[in-house]
Formats: C-alpha cells, structure tokens, sequence
C-alpha cells in the first residue's frame, strides 16, 4: 500500500492510498466467506460454496464491492497511521479508481487537529475576588442565627410587616366557592408575598378578630386569571422575639462560649468558602486568558458536531420536562435566532478549549494514571447514584471511557497552566492556590 497526505486546509487534508490487487485477498476471501453463507445453494452447504458458484449465482461485482468496502476502513486507518496524521471525525472517502484484478484507489478527507502555538504559562496574570470575609457578611450570618433561635409572642397591636399572623381564608368566584383556595388556622408571614396577590396590603393594619373582603385574580387552579373575593380574618398576631446577642446565644447556638469565638469561626468559614471561589474563580480566569492568546483555525465539521450535541440535550431536556421549546424561548426571555447563537458561540469556545488543552497536555506529556481515572468514576457515580462498577461498565459499554480520560487529561493540563501563571486577589496579593487542597479537605 502506498498513501500520499496534502493540505485542503488549515484544518482539513486529503489522504490518497493506493492498494494493490494482491492486498486485497484477505478482504476477499472474507467477502465470499460472508456472502456464502447468506445464500443457499442446492448440493452446498452453507459457508461451502465455491467462489465461482457465487460469481455466478450474486455476481463478481458484489463480492468486489463487500470486498472494498471491508478493506477501506483497514488501509485508512493504515495510511493515517503512516502518516502520522491527527484526525478528528469520520472521513469523506472517494473510490476513485477500482477494476477487477488492478489496484485500488481511494481518497480520505478529514479533519484533523490544527497546529497550536501555545503562550508561555508564566505571562498568564489572573486576578481573582478578595477572600476577606467583612463585618457585614458575619453579621448576615448571625441574624440568621438569632432568626432561627427567635421565638413567637403575642404582639397585643395591629399587624405589622414580618409579624406572624393566623388567619382564616375563603375565596370565591361569582359567590361560589373556590376548591382548595381555603384555609384554617394558616400561619403566614406578613409580608413575604407568599398567598393570593394583594393579602399584604390588606393584613397589615389588621388586629386580632379582623375580617376584610378584597378582590384578587387569581393565579392558578381552574379559575386562574379570574377575579376572586378573597375574605380573610386573623385570629392571632405574633412578632418574633429575637434572643439578646451575647455570649449566652453563642453557647445556645453553637459549640463555642464567647460571641468573639462564635464570630471567629464564622469569619473563618466565610474565608474558606471564598478561597474555594477563588480556585475556581482563578481556573475560569486562566483559561480564558489561555484561549484569548492562541490564535488557531477551528474544524467547522468538529463544531457542527458540537453544536448538535448541545441542541440535542436542550431538546431532550424540554422533552422530559414536557415544555416546548416556545415556551422555553418564552422564559428565558429569547429568541429562536438568539438562541442558535448562543448554542453556537458555546461550542465554538468549547471545542477551542478542548484543541488548545489536548496541545498543553501533549507539549508538557502529560497522562491519566488508572488511580486518577477511579478517581473520577467513584466520584461521578456517587453523584449519579449507582456503584462505581456499575458506573464504569455503562461507560465502556457506550464507548464514553475514552471521553472521560480525555477529560481528565484536559483537567490536568489546565491545572498545569494555572500553577504556572499569577494569581492574585483584587488587592494585589498573591494567592496560594495550594491551600484549596486543605480547604476543600477540611469542609466548608
């Protein structure tokens, strides 16, 4: 076999193989092999009829065609081999000469990976949020706190927003009553716009044994969008009673004695939790300023690939969901054409990503150990909820194992790049990345 490789494109090559005749008598003898057992001939047994008996009876030209198109995938694959040819998708193969008894020729269109010149990692600067936790931020969380431990009392006044309020509800719709829109000793917060539309207005104000009737549309059930009169009476007004903030709320709140050791570990938590943000915050970042420095043609076909795969999972999506894909476009406040845009600017910087992270991997050699790759299994199956045996079953047994290494591999090469690269706070300190280990170790 002889294969030559020319450049269509940036991103495409044409490989031409030619194949002696004589090479191609293993395909051959297979196809006869095959066809012969799929006819039944009087006097033979199947599998046993003699390659003459089949030219006469299915035709020399069948056989030849069963025969090329089983030893094409062969040689193409044998001719990107020799000429070490990094392909990405299936190829537009071209017969282009073929008698019976001469050689066989044939032409491949791919496309392959295009040639990446990569940044230095060192020039990349990143700057990413301060991990500081404020007195504002520790304070939120201390009313929290106080909120939950809060008790209720009688308020003896009129309701007040954020007052807890009992009342008795009935609506009805041109003097009927409307099922399942009454209630009975309903325990309400005044003020959360949680009921009908319009109650707020009315229960504040309100004492205790207070009845007003007002009109309302309401908003679902077999009279949505329906004016209802809605009565309401309140039975009792409570206020929350918020326990005193001092070192006896901390012992009854948490593990600690003082307040100042309740606010320390707040505090430290808070940090935590930001310096993980700042990880993934620093990760994002990298990346972009990764992508943004290289400038590479893309594969239109590896794109269109791309963008398929996502317009099939939206769709899938809506199916389950049973929403159409209107009234999808409808709440996410779009359009038909902004969203084939955004589909499509999403994989066009996806697949960037993925050229530009399989060139770091391979420049710097970098691999998936078998332990990396468990890693990876345990975790996505605890998330899915299956065992990981189960879960790395149905991945080799719908091919997707080779996805999830490339995967890794392309995490690997990012982490590289962002160890390389400045990472520092909106104040200018430099951040330790290496302490996210700990971090995430310790919970947050």
């Amino acid at each position: 076999m002889q294969s030559a490789v020319e450049s269509v494109s940036p991103t495409k090559v044409k490989l031409t193989v030619e194949v002696p005749f004589a090479e191609l008598e293993p395909s051959l003898a297979s196809a006869y092999k095959k066809l012969g057992s799929q006819v039944k001939i009087p006097g033979f047994r199947p599998g046993k009829v003699p390659p003459g008996i089949i030219d006469q009876r299915i035709g020399r030209g069948t056989v030849l065609e069963e025969a090329v198109n089983e030893a094409i995938p062969h040689f193409y694959g044998q001719a990107v081999e020799d000429n070490a040819v990094r392909i990405l998708g299936r190829p537009d193969i071209d017969v282009t000469e073929f008698t019976d008894g001469e050689k066989l020729t044939f032409t491949a269109e791919v496309e392959v990976r295009p040639e990446v010149t990569l940044p230095d990692f060192a020039s990349i600067k990143v700057s990413v949020e301060d991990a500081v936790a404020s007195d504002a931020e520790i304070d939120e969380q201390i009313a929290t706190m106080r909120d939950r431990f809060a008790v209720l009392q009688g308020a003896n006044r009129p309701a007040q927003t954020g007052d807890f309020v009992s009342i008795d509800l009935v609506a009805t719709v041109d003097g009927e009553p409307v099922e399942g829109a009454s209630a009975t000793g309903l325990s309400y917060e005044v003020g959360t716009d949680g009921l009908v539309p319009g109650i707020d207005d009315q229960l504040v104000g309100m004492s205790e044994g207070d009845s007003r009737t007002f009109a309302t549309k309401l908003v679902a059930g077999e009279h949505a969008d329906q004016v209802a009169d809605v009565t309401v009476t309140v039975k009792t007004v409570k206020t929350k009673r918020l326990p005193e903030l001092d070192d006896e709320f901390a012992t009854t709140a948490s593990e600690f004695d003082t307040l100042d050791e309740l606010r320390t570990d707040i505090r430290e938590r808070i940090e935590r939790v930001k310096r993980l943000q700042q990880g993934v915050e620093a990760r994002d970042k990298a990346l972009e300023a990764l992508l943004a420095a290289v400038e590479l043609p893309l594969p239109e076909g590896f794109v269109a690939t791309e963008v398929q795969w996502r317009e099939q999972s939206i769709q899938s999506q809506l199916d389950q969901y049973g929403i159409t894909r209107d009234a999808y476009l409808e709440s996410e406040g779009t359009t038909e054409e902004q969203l084939t845009e955004e589909i499509r600017s999403g994989a066009t910087e996806a697949v960037k990503a993925q050229l530009v992270l399989d060139a770091v991997a391979d420049a710097e050699e970098i691999g998936v150990a078998q332990d990396e790759l468990m890693d990876q299994i345990v975790r996505r199956a605890q998330r899915s909820g299956v065992t990981p045996d189960a879960y790395a079953q149905h991945m080799v047994e719908h091919g997707h194992l080779p996805d999830l290494v490339a995967e890794v591999r392309r995490g690997k090469a990012l982490a590289h790049v962002l160890e390389a690269a400045s990472v520092t706070d909106a104040s200018g300190n430099p951040v330790d990345l290496g302490k996210l280990a700990e971090d995430a170790g310790a919970g947050v």
